[in-house]
């Protein structure tokens, strides 16, 4: 057999890698961190640093104090929201309150949608600042940076319905069993006000509570008690039973103010026609009850000034203010510009009291110290810089894209993608993507998520584009001045918005009146 052959060859071959280095790493990973999620992680470094300090000397002229930042947005009473519906009309005396109000065949209601280093201190031994701070890099607890302002970062509740309601329950004489039941029913009640267990199995819960037999009578006695807790109509199975609750529990002084024959037929339509209610179905209404149109207003003024979401009086929960991370303003010129808020996350800096202890270490063990941090001190720092610098980039190529909408409002909005600010800005759609989640701009007209200027387009007839957001808010105004009487329908809001120019299909403005939480035009009849 012919002896075998081998041989080793060599060959060069040419490739490319990216290699995360660790100031790489960290500078993506601050990319991403969220204003309170930063705060956090600079408490930490400041903890395990000690080169590092806050520096309490930096102030920007030019912006705004928080304080006045804050003002405004506790004037707006909330941060905005791009699906807020609350201006498309007045309901406050109509039965388009209830929108959102789903009747089942049987004629009952659902409700699923009824709705937070001592920098000055002289430490004469090396070894101290060295143990102290190798001791803090493995503590895990983070203490956030305090700047002086005493700002909610996370709505705090005051106070549960579940609390409230136990609150009552433990002043009622209800005891043994009847109590368990009176347990049992608060802990299935949402945060509506509406019971979600079903009376079975609170008996049984209660039947294995208590080790003896429970009776379904027994379980509905208490549950018209709970049921007259405040709020009145609260533990009610569907929006029929809660409002025919507050209507038989009315006191006398609104019975002396109620006409007598308009209770009465508003209890009919609760409990008889419903179906017919919840559809705006007023001509079937009238012929049903045998009345005028004239009475059934009265009707319907009556029924509109019930409660059908009792429990959301009374959670009461403290305001969650933002703290916008860039602030967009008029120059002297004119221009929208936009800078920094230097309020949003402490400025740091190296110390230089340390920075003097480490020019005189003695011994390698100590000099080693230093160095390693000095060297993280200057990448974090380093790494804090591009993040702002990335930012306040990427807000300003918002801003001047969307300089219609800060002057006009919603219907100037127009249409841009991450592609679009990223080719500008040269960077990558990730890097993009990543800088604008969860980092808010504050403008003259609110605080807004900077991923809020970012929408998709329609065409307009003359071979432009329109936002979506631009093209919602035309459907929100034309909605808001729409004869009540005769609400307009998804083609009919189609057409005329074709008549301005803008290509929209029926399907398209159901999907974005659906987004905005607007009812159907037969819903949002009533009567005049």
């Amino acid at each position: 057999m012919a002896g075998l052959k081998s041989a080793l060859v060599l060959r060069q071959t040419q490739s490319q890698t990216l290699t995360m280095t660790p100031q790489l790493q960290q500078a993506i990973r601050l990319l991403q961190l969220s204003t309170l999620e930063l705060r956090q992680e600079i408490a930490q470094t400041l903890e395990q640093n000690p080169l590092l300090e806050i520096n309490e000397n930096i102030v920007n002229p030019n912006i705004e104090s928080l304080d006045e930042i804050i003002d405004a947005e506790r004037q707006q009473s909330e941060v905005f929201d791009p699906f807020d519906n609350d201006n498309c009309g007045d309901n406050t005396a109509d039965i388009s309150l209830y929108n959102d109000v789903k009747v089942n065949e049987d004629g009952t209601a659902a409700h699923d949608n009824l709705s937070s280093l001592d920098a000055n201190g002289r430490l004469n031994s090396l070894d101290h600042v060295r143990d102290s701070h190798e001791s803090a890099g493995v503590r895990s607890a983070v203490r956030p940076v305090s700047t002086g302002d005493d700002m909610p970062y996370e709505g705090e509740t005051s106070e549960t319905l579940r609390d409230h309601l136990t609150w009552q329950l433990n002043l009622s004489p209800l005891s043994g069993t009847d109590r368990h039941i009176a347990e049992a029913i608060i802990d299935g009640i949402d945060d509506s006000g509406y019971l979600t267990e079903e009376i079975e199995d609170i008996r049984t819960t209660v039947e294995s509570a208590v080790g003896s037999e429970v009776s379904l009578e027994d379980v509905l006695a208490v549950l018209k008690v709970v049921q007259h807790y405040d709020p009145l109509g609260v533990a009610s199975r569907n929006v029929q039973e809660c409002l025919l609750t507050q209507l038989n529990a009315l006191t006398p002084e609104l019975k002396r103010k109620t006409d007598p024959e308009i209770l009465a037929l508003a209890k009919t339509v609760l409990k008889d026609y419903i179906d017919l209610l919840s559809n705006r179905d007023y001509r079937r209404l009238c012929q049903k009850l045998s009345i005028k149109e004239t009475v059934l207003q009265q009707v319907m003024t009556l029924i509109t000034s019930l409660n059908p979401r009792p429990g959301q009086g009374v959670i009461r929960e403290k305001a969650d203010f933002i703290i916008p991370d860039v602030v967009a303003s008029r120059n002297k010129d004119g221009e929208w510009v936009v800078e920094l808020n230097p309020h949003a996350i402490p400025s740091i800096r190296l110390n230089d009291e340390y920075r003097r202890l480490a020019s005189r270490a003695q011994n390698e063990r100590d000099r080693n110290f230093f160095k390693t941090h000095l060297q993280e001190a200057n990448w974090f720092l380093m790494s804090l810089g591009k993040r702002n610098d990335t930012l306040l980039r990427v807000a300003q190529c918002i801003v001047t894209h969307q300089k219609d909408f800060l002057d006009k409002g919603e219907t100037g909005m127009h249409p841009l993608i991450l592609a679009d600010v990223a080719r500008e800005v040269d960077l990558h759609e990730s890097t993009v993507s990543r800088v604008t989640t969860e980092k808010y701009l504050h403008t003259p007209r609110g605080t807004y998520e900077l991923r809020y200027f970012f929408s998709s387009h329609v065409s307009t007839d003359d071979g432009g584009t329109a936002s979506a957001t631009s093209i919602r808010a035309r459907i929100k105004e034309l909605i808001a001045a729409e004869n009540p009487r005769k609400p307009l329908s998804d083609n009919a809001i189609a057409e005329l918005l074709n008549d301005q120019g803008f290509m929209v299909a029926r399907r398209t403005v159901a999907k974005y009146r659906e987004a905005l939480g607007i009812a159907t035009s037969n819903q949002r009849k009533r009567l005049i």
